[in-house]
This record gives structure tokens, sequence and C-alpha cells, in this order.
């Protein structure tokens, strides 16, 4: 491997350091309902991600609430000694992905059948620090 290619991986490594991930994978809830959820808290500080999470009433936020816990515990394993609120960790990047789909079929007028599709959706929620995005 090369000089620049080493410090490359190495500056990358040292980033990926900082971030805390958590990913919920196969959630039997379909993509476009989760994403009306994860809109409500990207970008947000956690503690007041967790109260949002907390207070809604669907579904797709219980679980949500439960992967944005482990992606806090997660951060409090890279970081011992530091505090979370006095860190500034907020919800840096969350995505919603598509996942398998269990496909069956309903009975319809006239000896047809419907498709129906059961999505699922996976979920990578990211966590930042504001205080060293600045410096």
């Amino acid at each position: 491997m090369g000089v620049r290619k080493r410090n490359r991986a190495e500056m990358l490594k040292e980033q990926k350091s900082q971030l805390a991930i958590a990913k919920l994978n196969n959630c039997p809830t379909s993509p476009r309902k989760m994403r009306l959820v994860a809109d409500l808290v990207r970008g947000k500080d956690v503690g007041y991600a967790l109260q949002i999470l907390k207070f809604s009433t669907k579904v797709a936020s219980g679980r949500l609430e439960k992967l944005l816990l482990s992606a806090i515990a997660n951060w409090q394993a890279k970081n011992e000694d530091a505090d979370l609120e006095q860190a500034g960790v907020f919800i840096k990047e969350i995505k919603v992905d598509s996942g398998s789909m269990l496909k069956r079929l309903r009975p319809a007028p006239q000896g047809r059948a419907h498709r129906i599709r059961k999505r699922s959706n996976h979920v990578t929620l990211i966590l930042g620090e504001k205080n060293n995005t600045e410096s």
C-alpha cells in the first residue's frame, strides 16, 4: 500500500472512531412509514430526539427509539470518559432503505388473485459530536 493510500485510510479510520453506528435490519414496517418518523428526528440532539420518539403515537417510533438507545450505548462504549450532554451528540445521519419483501396472494373477484407485498426495511443510524465538527 502506498503512503498516500495509507495516510488516507488512517484519516478515515480516525474520523470513523468519532462516530457511533447502530443498524436495524429486516424491520417489518414499510419503509415509507419508517421514513415519516425518521424525518422527525434527523439532525436533532439525542435527548430531544428521544423525547420526540417516546411521545409519538406511531409504531415505528418505538423501534427507532430502541435503535437510538443502542447507538447511544455504542457511543458511550467508544467514549468512556466523555459526558453525553457536554459532547453535544446529535443524529448525524439516519437512512431508511427497503428490505426484503414477502409476497402473498389475496383472492380477487372472478377467480383472479391480487399480490400483497409485505414490505420490510433496514435503518442505519449514525451519531456525531457537535464539538468535533466545529474544531
